[in-house]
């Protein structure tokens, strides 16, 4: 009988960058993503783009989550996208939800955040995506 190495959990960092404090959203998605059997890690408010990337590259995590509702999202995605450019993580898929306008999402996507999810997107849609991301 052949012995299979256990397969390890995606492991998602989720977090609000900037001095955004509307948490609920990244919350609700946290323990939705959890219950869909992913491992995640929420880091809290007023994270910097620096220190998401630091505790993705320390957890190992092969995704990143950001809840932005501040209007900044044009500047602390990309700055995200160019931390994990510096430290040779680009492997790490980004993608982000809150209130993003929808102009900004084509955007968003051409600098490499693989998807935002707006408001009221259900739960199931943001599970399914991870799913068809990691099969």
């Amino acid at each position: 009988m052949a012995s299979r190495a256990p397969v390890k959990p995606v492991r998602i960092v989720t977090a609000k960058v900037g001095l955004d404090g509307h948490d609920r959203g990244v919350k609700v998605i946290a323990r939705a993503l959890r219950e869909a059997g992913y491992e995640v890690i929420y880091l809290g408010l007023r994270q910097t783009p620096e220190m998401v990337v630091d505790a993705a590259v320390q957890e190992d995590a092969q995704v990143i989550g950001l809840s932005l509702h501040s209007g900044a999202h044009m500047t602390l995605f990309p700055a995200l996208l160019e931390e994990l450019k510096k430290r040779n993580a680009t492997d790490i898929i980004v993608f982000g939800g809150g209130i993003i306008p929808d102009e900004d999402i084509e955007e968003l996507k051409k600098l490499g955040v693989a998807a935002i999810f707006g408001p009221g997107t259900p739960l199931r849609e943001i599970v399914d995506w991870l799913r068809h991301r990691f099969p």
